[in-house]
């Protein structure tokens, strides 16, 4: 009879052998490959989460700015704010005197100088009176700053075109913030405050508001 099979079982247990020795020289790379993607995974979900302010990052808040008021209000009208302002309204419309109308706006470089000077003093006055310290509240007290900043601005922007009839506009218009101002809080302000608004007022009763620059002659 002819056997079945006369082939050896050499050969397939070799190939069977260098198989199995095969996989388990490959299972320590898989392992790796895996806890490598794993790893790649867990660092983009950390990515992610660090994105909407996740993954325990602490939350970074800035050191607050050493900010500190020198003078009391008094002493920012008068030694800011009001010479700024005086600049402005004494380079403005005309006077008349015993040799005829003299009119006030700069004829020189250094002039137009000193009123776009005076402006910027002005329009960052309006920034000082908002911040910490000096800010009353948040209502009228901070549109009337923003107004001293507008009313700054238009001055510098004045000086830079030499335009005497805008800076004579513009002082108007200065003197009316100025003067609505003391109107709300002169009796609202704290004591220092109050003292500092009333001398102002004082310093200046008897002159007369700058007419309107359709008034000038």
């Amino acid at each position: 009879m002819t056997p079945l099979f006369t082939g050896s079982f050499t050969r397939p247990r070799a190939k069977h052998l260098a198989s199995a020795r095969a996989r388990n020289l490959a299972r320590p790379f898989a392992r790796l490959l895996r806890a490598g993607f794993a790893s790649r995974v867990r660092v983009g979900l950390c990515a992610g989460l660090l994105l909407v302010g996740g993954c325990g990052a602490p939350e970074v808040t800035e050191p607050p700015v050493p900010f500190r008021p020198i003078v009391d209000m008094k002493g920012f009208m008068n030694g800011v704010l009001d010479p700024a302002a005086d600049v402005i309204w004494g380079s403005a419309g005309t006077i008349s005197t015993l040799e005829g109308d003299q009119d006030l706006a700069p004829v020189t470089d250094e002039g137009w100088t000193a009123v776009r000077n005076a402006g910027a003093l002005v329009a960052e006055s309006g920034n000082l009176l908002m911040l910490p310290g000096r800010r009353l509240d948040d209502a009228d007290w901070v549109e009337l700053a923003q107004a001293l900043m507008a009313m700054g601005e238009r001055a510098m922007a004045a000086a830079d075109a030499r335009d005497g009839d805008a800076v004579f506009e513009v002082g108007g218009q200065l003197y009316n913030v100025c003067v609505a101002c003391h109107q709300r809080y002169i009796f609202e302000v704290p004591e220092t405050t109050a003292k500092g608004a009333e001398d102002s007022v004082s310093a200046n009763e008897g002159v007369a508001a700058p007419e309107s620059a359709g008034d000038r002659s």
